[in-house]
């Protein structure tokens, strides 16, 4: 199903997931619906609507509540653009374990009256009483990663949500470095915003995101990032007025990456017949053995290891990230660096022999290792 694991020991998923043949044969699918059709218009609204009714089975969500992006920074983007900052409540919260994007858009927001406070990590995570001391009445949003891109650590949601909620805050969950590898509903702590893309464990491809809205804020928000996918009647051609959809399509934008709909519908269906209990199941057992090993040999480990304070991605400390990740590559083993920490992400394929390579080949790099 993977054919990279028959010449490659994987364990890069939190940059890339593993390339499926189903998800091969939906792009080529693409094509030959390229061929056959030419031009069908009609045929490419229902594909982006698949994928939507897919994500929304993942999600435990509405299909109205879900948005098809071009990616997460597209949906926080979507978001922002409808946010009214000239108010009392301006003040965005976020933390120092952001992927870039779910910084940078919240600091261009500044120009529009937002301030942006960050709450400070301690020893690679953020404890939920920082949140607590940071979320107050003048908080408009929290805008938080749900796992790490870094380190791998993973914060406590629910608790947050809760502090978020109880002080009148919205709360937007960036998703990428967690679903797919976790057990999540919407239902779970109710966030008012998820987003997340297809590359990583979704499995599907990269250029394809999505956005979840909370049904009650829909009619609420109007961005003014929008497109003609965006509109009521995507086929109406308006050009003299602003006519969002009464739904979560408002948040989209132009055209969709059509055959990254055909790979991420496939990504979603493999994850579908599995089921995300059976898969979180997998990656904790094989998480707990990686930091096990890592502990023996000696290594410094620079994600939580209490369970539920990382997600499916384990990091070592490393003198120098490039040359370990790429000796390691060198002998057959996919992982990936960030911040002098080897990143080591596996999935449900994956297994106990994968990591015994791993630690064997890096018992010969143990100069590189902190």
């Amino acid at each position: 199903m993977f054919p990279v694991l028959e010449k490659k020991t994987y364990l890069n998923n939190c940059a890339y997931g593993a390339l499926a043949t189903d998800v091969v044969q939906a792009l080529q699918h693409y094509v030959d619906d390229r061929l056959e059709r030419g031009t069908d218009w009609n045929y490419w609204v229902e594909k982006n609507e698949g994928v939507r009714r897919a994500l929304a089975q993942f999600l435990g969500a509405k299909e109205d509540e879900v948005a098809v992006t071009a990616s997460a920074s597209a949906g926080i983007n979507s978001i922002a653009s409808a946010l009214d900052f000239g108010q009392t409540r301006n003040k965005v919260v976020i933390g120092d374990l952001e992927f870039p994007t779910n910084a940078q858009i919240w600091y261009a927001q500044e120009q529009r009256g937002a301030r942006v406070i960050r709450v400070a990590e301690e020893d690679g995570y953020i404890p939920v009483e920082r949140f607590e001391a940071a979320i107050d009445d003048d908080t408009l949003i929290v805008a938080l990663t749900q796992v790490c891109f870094r380190n791998g650590a993973r914060l406590d949601m629910p608790a947050i949500a809760e502090i978020a909620h109880r002080k009148g805050a919205l709360l937007l969950v960036d998703g990428y470095q967690g679903l797919g590898s976790i057990d999540f509903k919407v239902t779970d702590y109710q966030p008012d915003f998820v987003v997340g893309g297809m590359v990583k464990y979704l499995i599907g491809t990269a250029g394809i995101g999505f956005l979840y809205v909370r049904e009650a804020l829909i009619e609420t928000l109007l961005p003014t990032v929008t497109g003609w996918f965006a509109q009521s009647d995507i086929f109406a051609m308006n050009t003299s007025s602003y006519d969002p959809a009464p739904n979560a399509r408002r948040f989209e934008m132009g055209t969709p990456p059509i055959p990254n709909c055909y790979a991420a519908e496939a990504g979603l269906k493999i994850l579908a017949r599995i089921g995300m209990p059976a898969i979180e199941a997998r990656i904790v057992e094989l998480t707990e053995a990686i930091i096990h090993e890592a502990q023996a040999a000696g290594y410094s480990l620079a994600v939580p290891t209490e369970p539920g304070r990382h997600g499916a991605m384990i990091t070592i400390r490393t003198h120098d990230e490039n040359a370990l990740v790429s000796a390691l590559e060198n002998q057959g083993i996919v992982t990936s660096g960030r911040f002098n920490n080897l990143r080591i992400a596996p999935h449900f394929y994956n297994d106990h022999d994968d990591i015994d390579t791993l630690f064997g080949a890096l018992r010969k790099q143990r100069h590189l290792l902190v």
